[in-house]
């Protein structure tokens, strides 16, 4: 199945605002905002800086770019209007924010005009994403930076043991959420490939023990695509979303999705 986000045009505007509260959902987790603050922390923001999110979507990562010291611009871009408009509802109380409509592979934005270019779990979804990478790189100064944040989604797992039956559902979510779920080991070679110079690359491991959290709505979107599909019946999605809910509330829950982070500077 095609990826979710790729043609997230393409959905109706319920199911865009169903995901949009799911990435508001993911951001407000207290350890997906420790791994944003530790690669943030790694950059060299310049004074004033002038800084893009590509892929922003509802723009929780972009408003706490704003918010960033050093930071006096900062810019959004995401296809989806129902995400923006959540975004800038979301940011009405920062005015050196703003965000525009527009697909990360052909930005409506000058060449050169900015010090540091975010893509936060945006890669992965993009169907060619040297092209997103030449235009992260045409739009930064010489020597800005370019940070990469993506979810290596082929270590994701929940399994407590072999055969596990909510295993299906996180292939099943991969299949249909994400475009290239191996992309993490390619990101170095990428980004020396479009003109960029990496820096080593750093993990942040994501853990949810005992008890769920954000990979509990990886279960449930996974046993939607199986029910779609025809894969289960709908007696067969519920109960595994319940007995996802069983072991959260046992605590009992086991969830883990290894993340990777890059800089690199335009040479």
């Amino acid at each position: 199945m095609p990826d979710i986000y790729a043609a997230i045009t393409e959905l109706d505007r319920e199911t865009q605002g169903r995901l949009a509260e799911l990435i508001e959902a993911r951001a407000a987790d207290p350890r997906q905002r420790a791994m944003l603050e530790a690669y943030l922390t790694e950059l060299e923001f310049p004074p004033a800086a002038h800084v893009l999110e590509i892929g922003c979507g509802t723009g929780a990562v972009t408003r706490a770019l704003a918010r960033w010291p050093g930071v006096a611009r900062a810019v959004g871009v995401d296809p989806s209007e129902v995400f923006l408009a959540k975004a800038r509802s979301l940011a009405s109380d920062l005015p050196q924010l703003s965000f525009l409509q527009g697909d990360g592979r052909r930005l409506p934005l000058d060449a050169g005009t900015f010090d540091v270019v975010v893509l936060h779990t945006t890669l992965c979804h993009i169907p060619a994403p040297e092209s997103l990478l030449a235009e992260a790189r045409r739009v930064l100064r010489t020597g800005g930076w370019l940070a990469v944040f993506e979810a290596d989604y082929a270590t994701a797992t929940v399994a407590l043991g072999d055969h596990d039956p909510l295993e299906g559902c996180i292939h099943a979510f991969r299949e249909n959420y994400v475009h290239d779920p191996w992309l993490v080991r390619r990101l170095p070679r990428l980004l020396d490939a479009a003109g960029f110079e990496p820096r080593p690359m750093r993990s942040h491991g994501y853990v949810e023990a005992a008890v769920a959290g954000y990979m509990l709505t990886c279960i449930a979107r996974g046993a939607d695509v199986l029910l779609q599909a025809g894969r289960i019946g709908s007696d067969s999605a519920r109960a595994l979303e319940a007995e996802a809910q069983r072991r959260s509330q046992a605590g009992t829950w086991f969830g883990h999705i290894a993340y990777a982070s890059l800089l690199a500077r335009k040479r």
